[in-house]
């Protein structure tokens, strides 16, 4: 007879919040120690580049770059307490349609563990350059992710938006192009057929997503002019990151909970979390008026509260702020988006509701020049 699931799930968020608490008092205990982390700052081949020359004034910049141990933690712990939560509730209630909404609910926080990964990306989690990668690397394997890897990539895509070597481009570019043919696409990802494709890109293998293979040569060129030092660390957390799920799977079949890890956590991850990163990939560059400028090539989206949980989590919909300022956290971004409004910078932005850019994104396919 198994152990009461209830006593489980008590016993795996004590564990997540004690791992949370540890990593806010490290953390805070380090605050100030790494200025230049502070400043987004990063050493040569792992930085993110600016766009812009003349912005915001200097000391709002100091102020909205300031990474709070605080807050991040509470992030970090409101995604997995949600977790957690979808994982018991079935336990109480195994109903089919409490199965059908958990399974939304795990997606959706899945998406959220990708952003938190995104943040640690960012050197923005945690001030302290050791605790930040833990907790981005934790997360990331949680979805199969190689965070390291994904950094070398998204440099990529920060220095080079819209460029041919963005390895972005294979899911943003090109629209729109019909309504038939993104349902197609989306239909493609939350069946699970994209899935392999999809990890290729967080695996550090952007050229399989690029137009042609000399562009595929050009991607593999500028990721050697990431440092030796990430490159080497990149390696070994891929492994990690593939072996993950095979651990976990492997202790839920010995545990005698294969059934709720493979539909609450391996299906949501496999089918509707896939389509959940193209359709954000989306709202943030697709459609967009000009590609040569950052202010109209990314769209930040006013969302309402259930798109910001599902599609939208830890404020990435401000996402124009965070490509003209890589290094605010994403807690700061929507003062940020207020501060840019303010300073005229976002005068000729591409900023609108979600609806208004799904009729962008959704429109028919333009006409060819002939």
């Amino acid at each position: 007879m198994r152990s009461s699931p209830i006593c489980a799930k008590v016993i795996i968020g004590f564990l997540l919040a004690a791992t949370g608490i540890f990593g806010m008092t490290v953390s805070s205990q380090t605050e100030g120690l790494s200025a230049a982390a502070a400043e987004g700052t990063a050493p040569r081949g792992e930085e993110f580049r600016l766009v812009l020359d003349a912005r915001l004034p200097a000391k709002d910049v100091k102020r909205l770059t300031r990474v709070s141990p605080f807050l991040s933690t509470l992030s970090v712990m409101q995604t997995l307490g949600i977790i957690a939560a979808a994982a018991a509730l079935p336990q109480v209630m195994p109903h089919p349609l409490v199965y059908a909404a958990c399974v939304l609910v795990m997606a959706s926080q899945q998406h959220a563990l990708a952003i938190l990964a995104h943040e640690a990306v960012h050197y923005r989690l945690y001030n302290n350059r050791p605790v930040n990668d833990i907790f981005g690397k934790l997360a990331g394997w949680m979805i199969s992710v190689s965070m390291l890897n994904y950094r070398i990539v998204h440099r990529l895509h920060h220095n080079h938006l819209y460029q041919p070597i963005d390895p972005d481009l294979a899911l943003q570019a090109g629209y729109p192009r019909g309504k038939s043919y993104l349902i197609k696409r989306l239909l493609k990802d939350v069946l699970g057929l994209t899935t392999i494709k999809n990890y290729a890109y967080f695996y550090g293998l952007p050229g399989s997503n690029t137009a042609s293979a000399k562009d595929s040569k050009r991607t593999r060129q500028l990721i050697d002019d990431t440092s030796s030092a990430l490159k080497h660390a990149a390696s070994r957390d891929r492994i990690i990151a593939a072996l993950f799920q095979v651990v976990v799977l492997a202790v839920a079949i010995a545990t005698g909970w294969w059934f709720e890890y493979l539909v609450l956590w391996l299906l949501p991850l496999l089918t509707i979390f896939q389509g959940l990163l193209r359709f954000r990939a989306l709202a943030e560059h697709g459609a967009v008026p000009d590609t040569s400028d950052v202010r109209t090539a990314t769209r930040t989206t006013m969302a309402s509260w259930w798109s910001r949980w599902l599609v939208f989590p830890h404020n990435v919909n401000y996402h124009l702020a965070h490509h003209l300022y890589p290094s605010i956290p994403h807690y700061r971004l929507k003062e940020a988006h207020r501060a840019l409004e303010k300073a005229g910078i976002l005068a000729s932005a591409e900023t609108c509701t979600l609806l208004q850019a799904w009729r962008k994104f959704f429109a028919d396919a333009e006409p060819k020049s002939a």
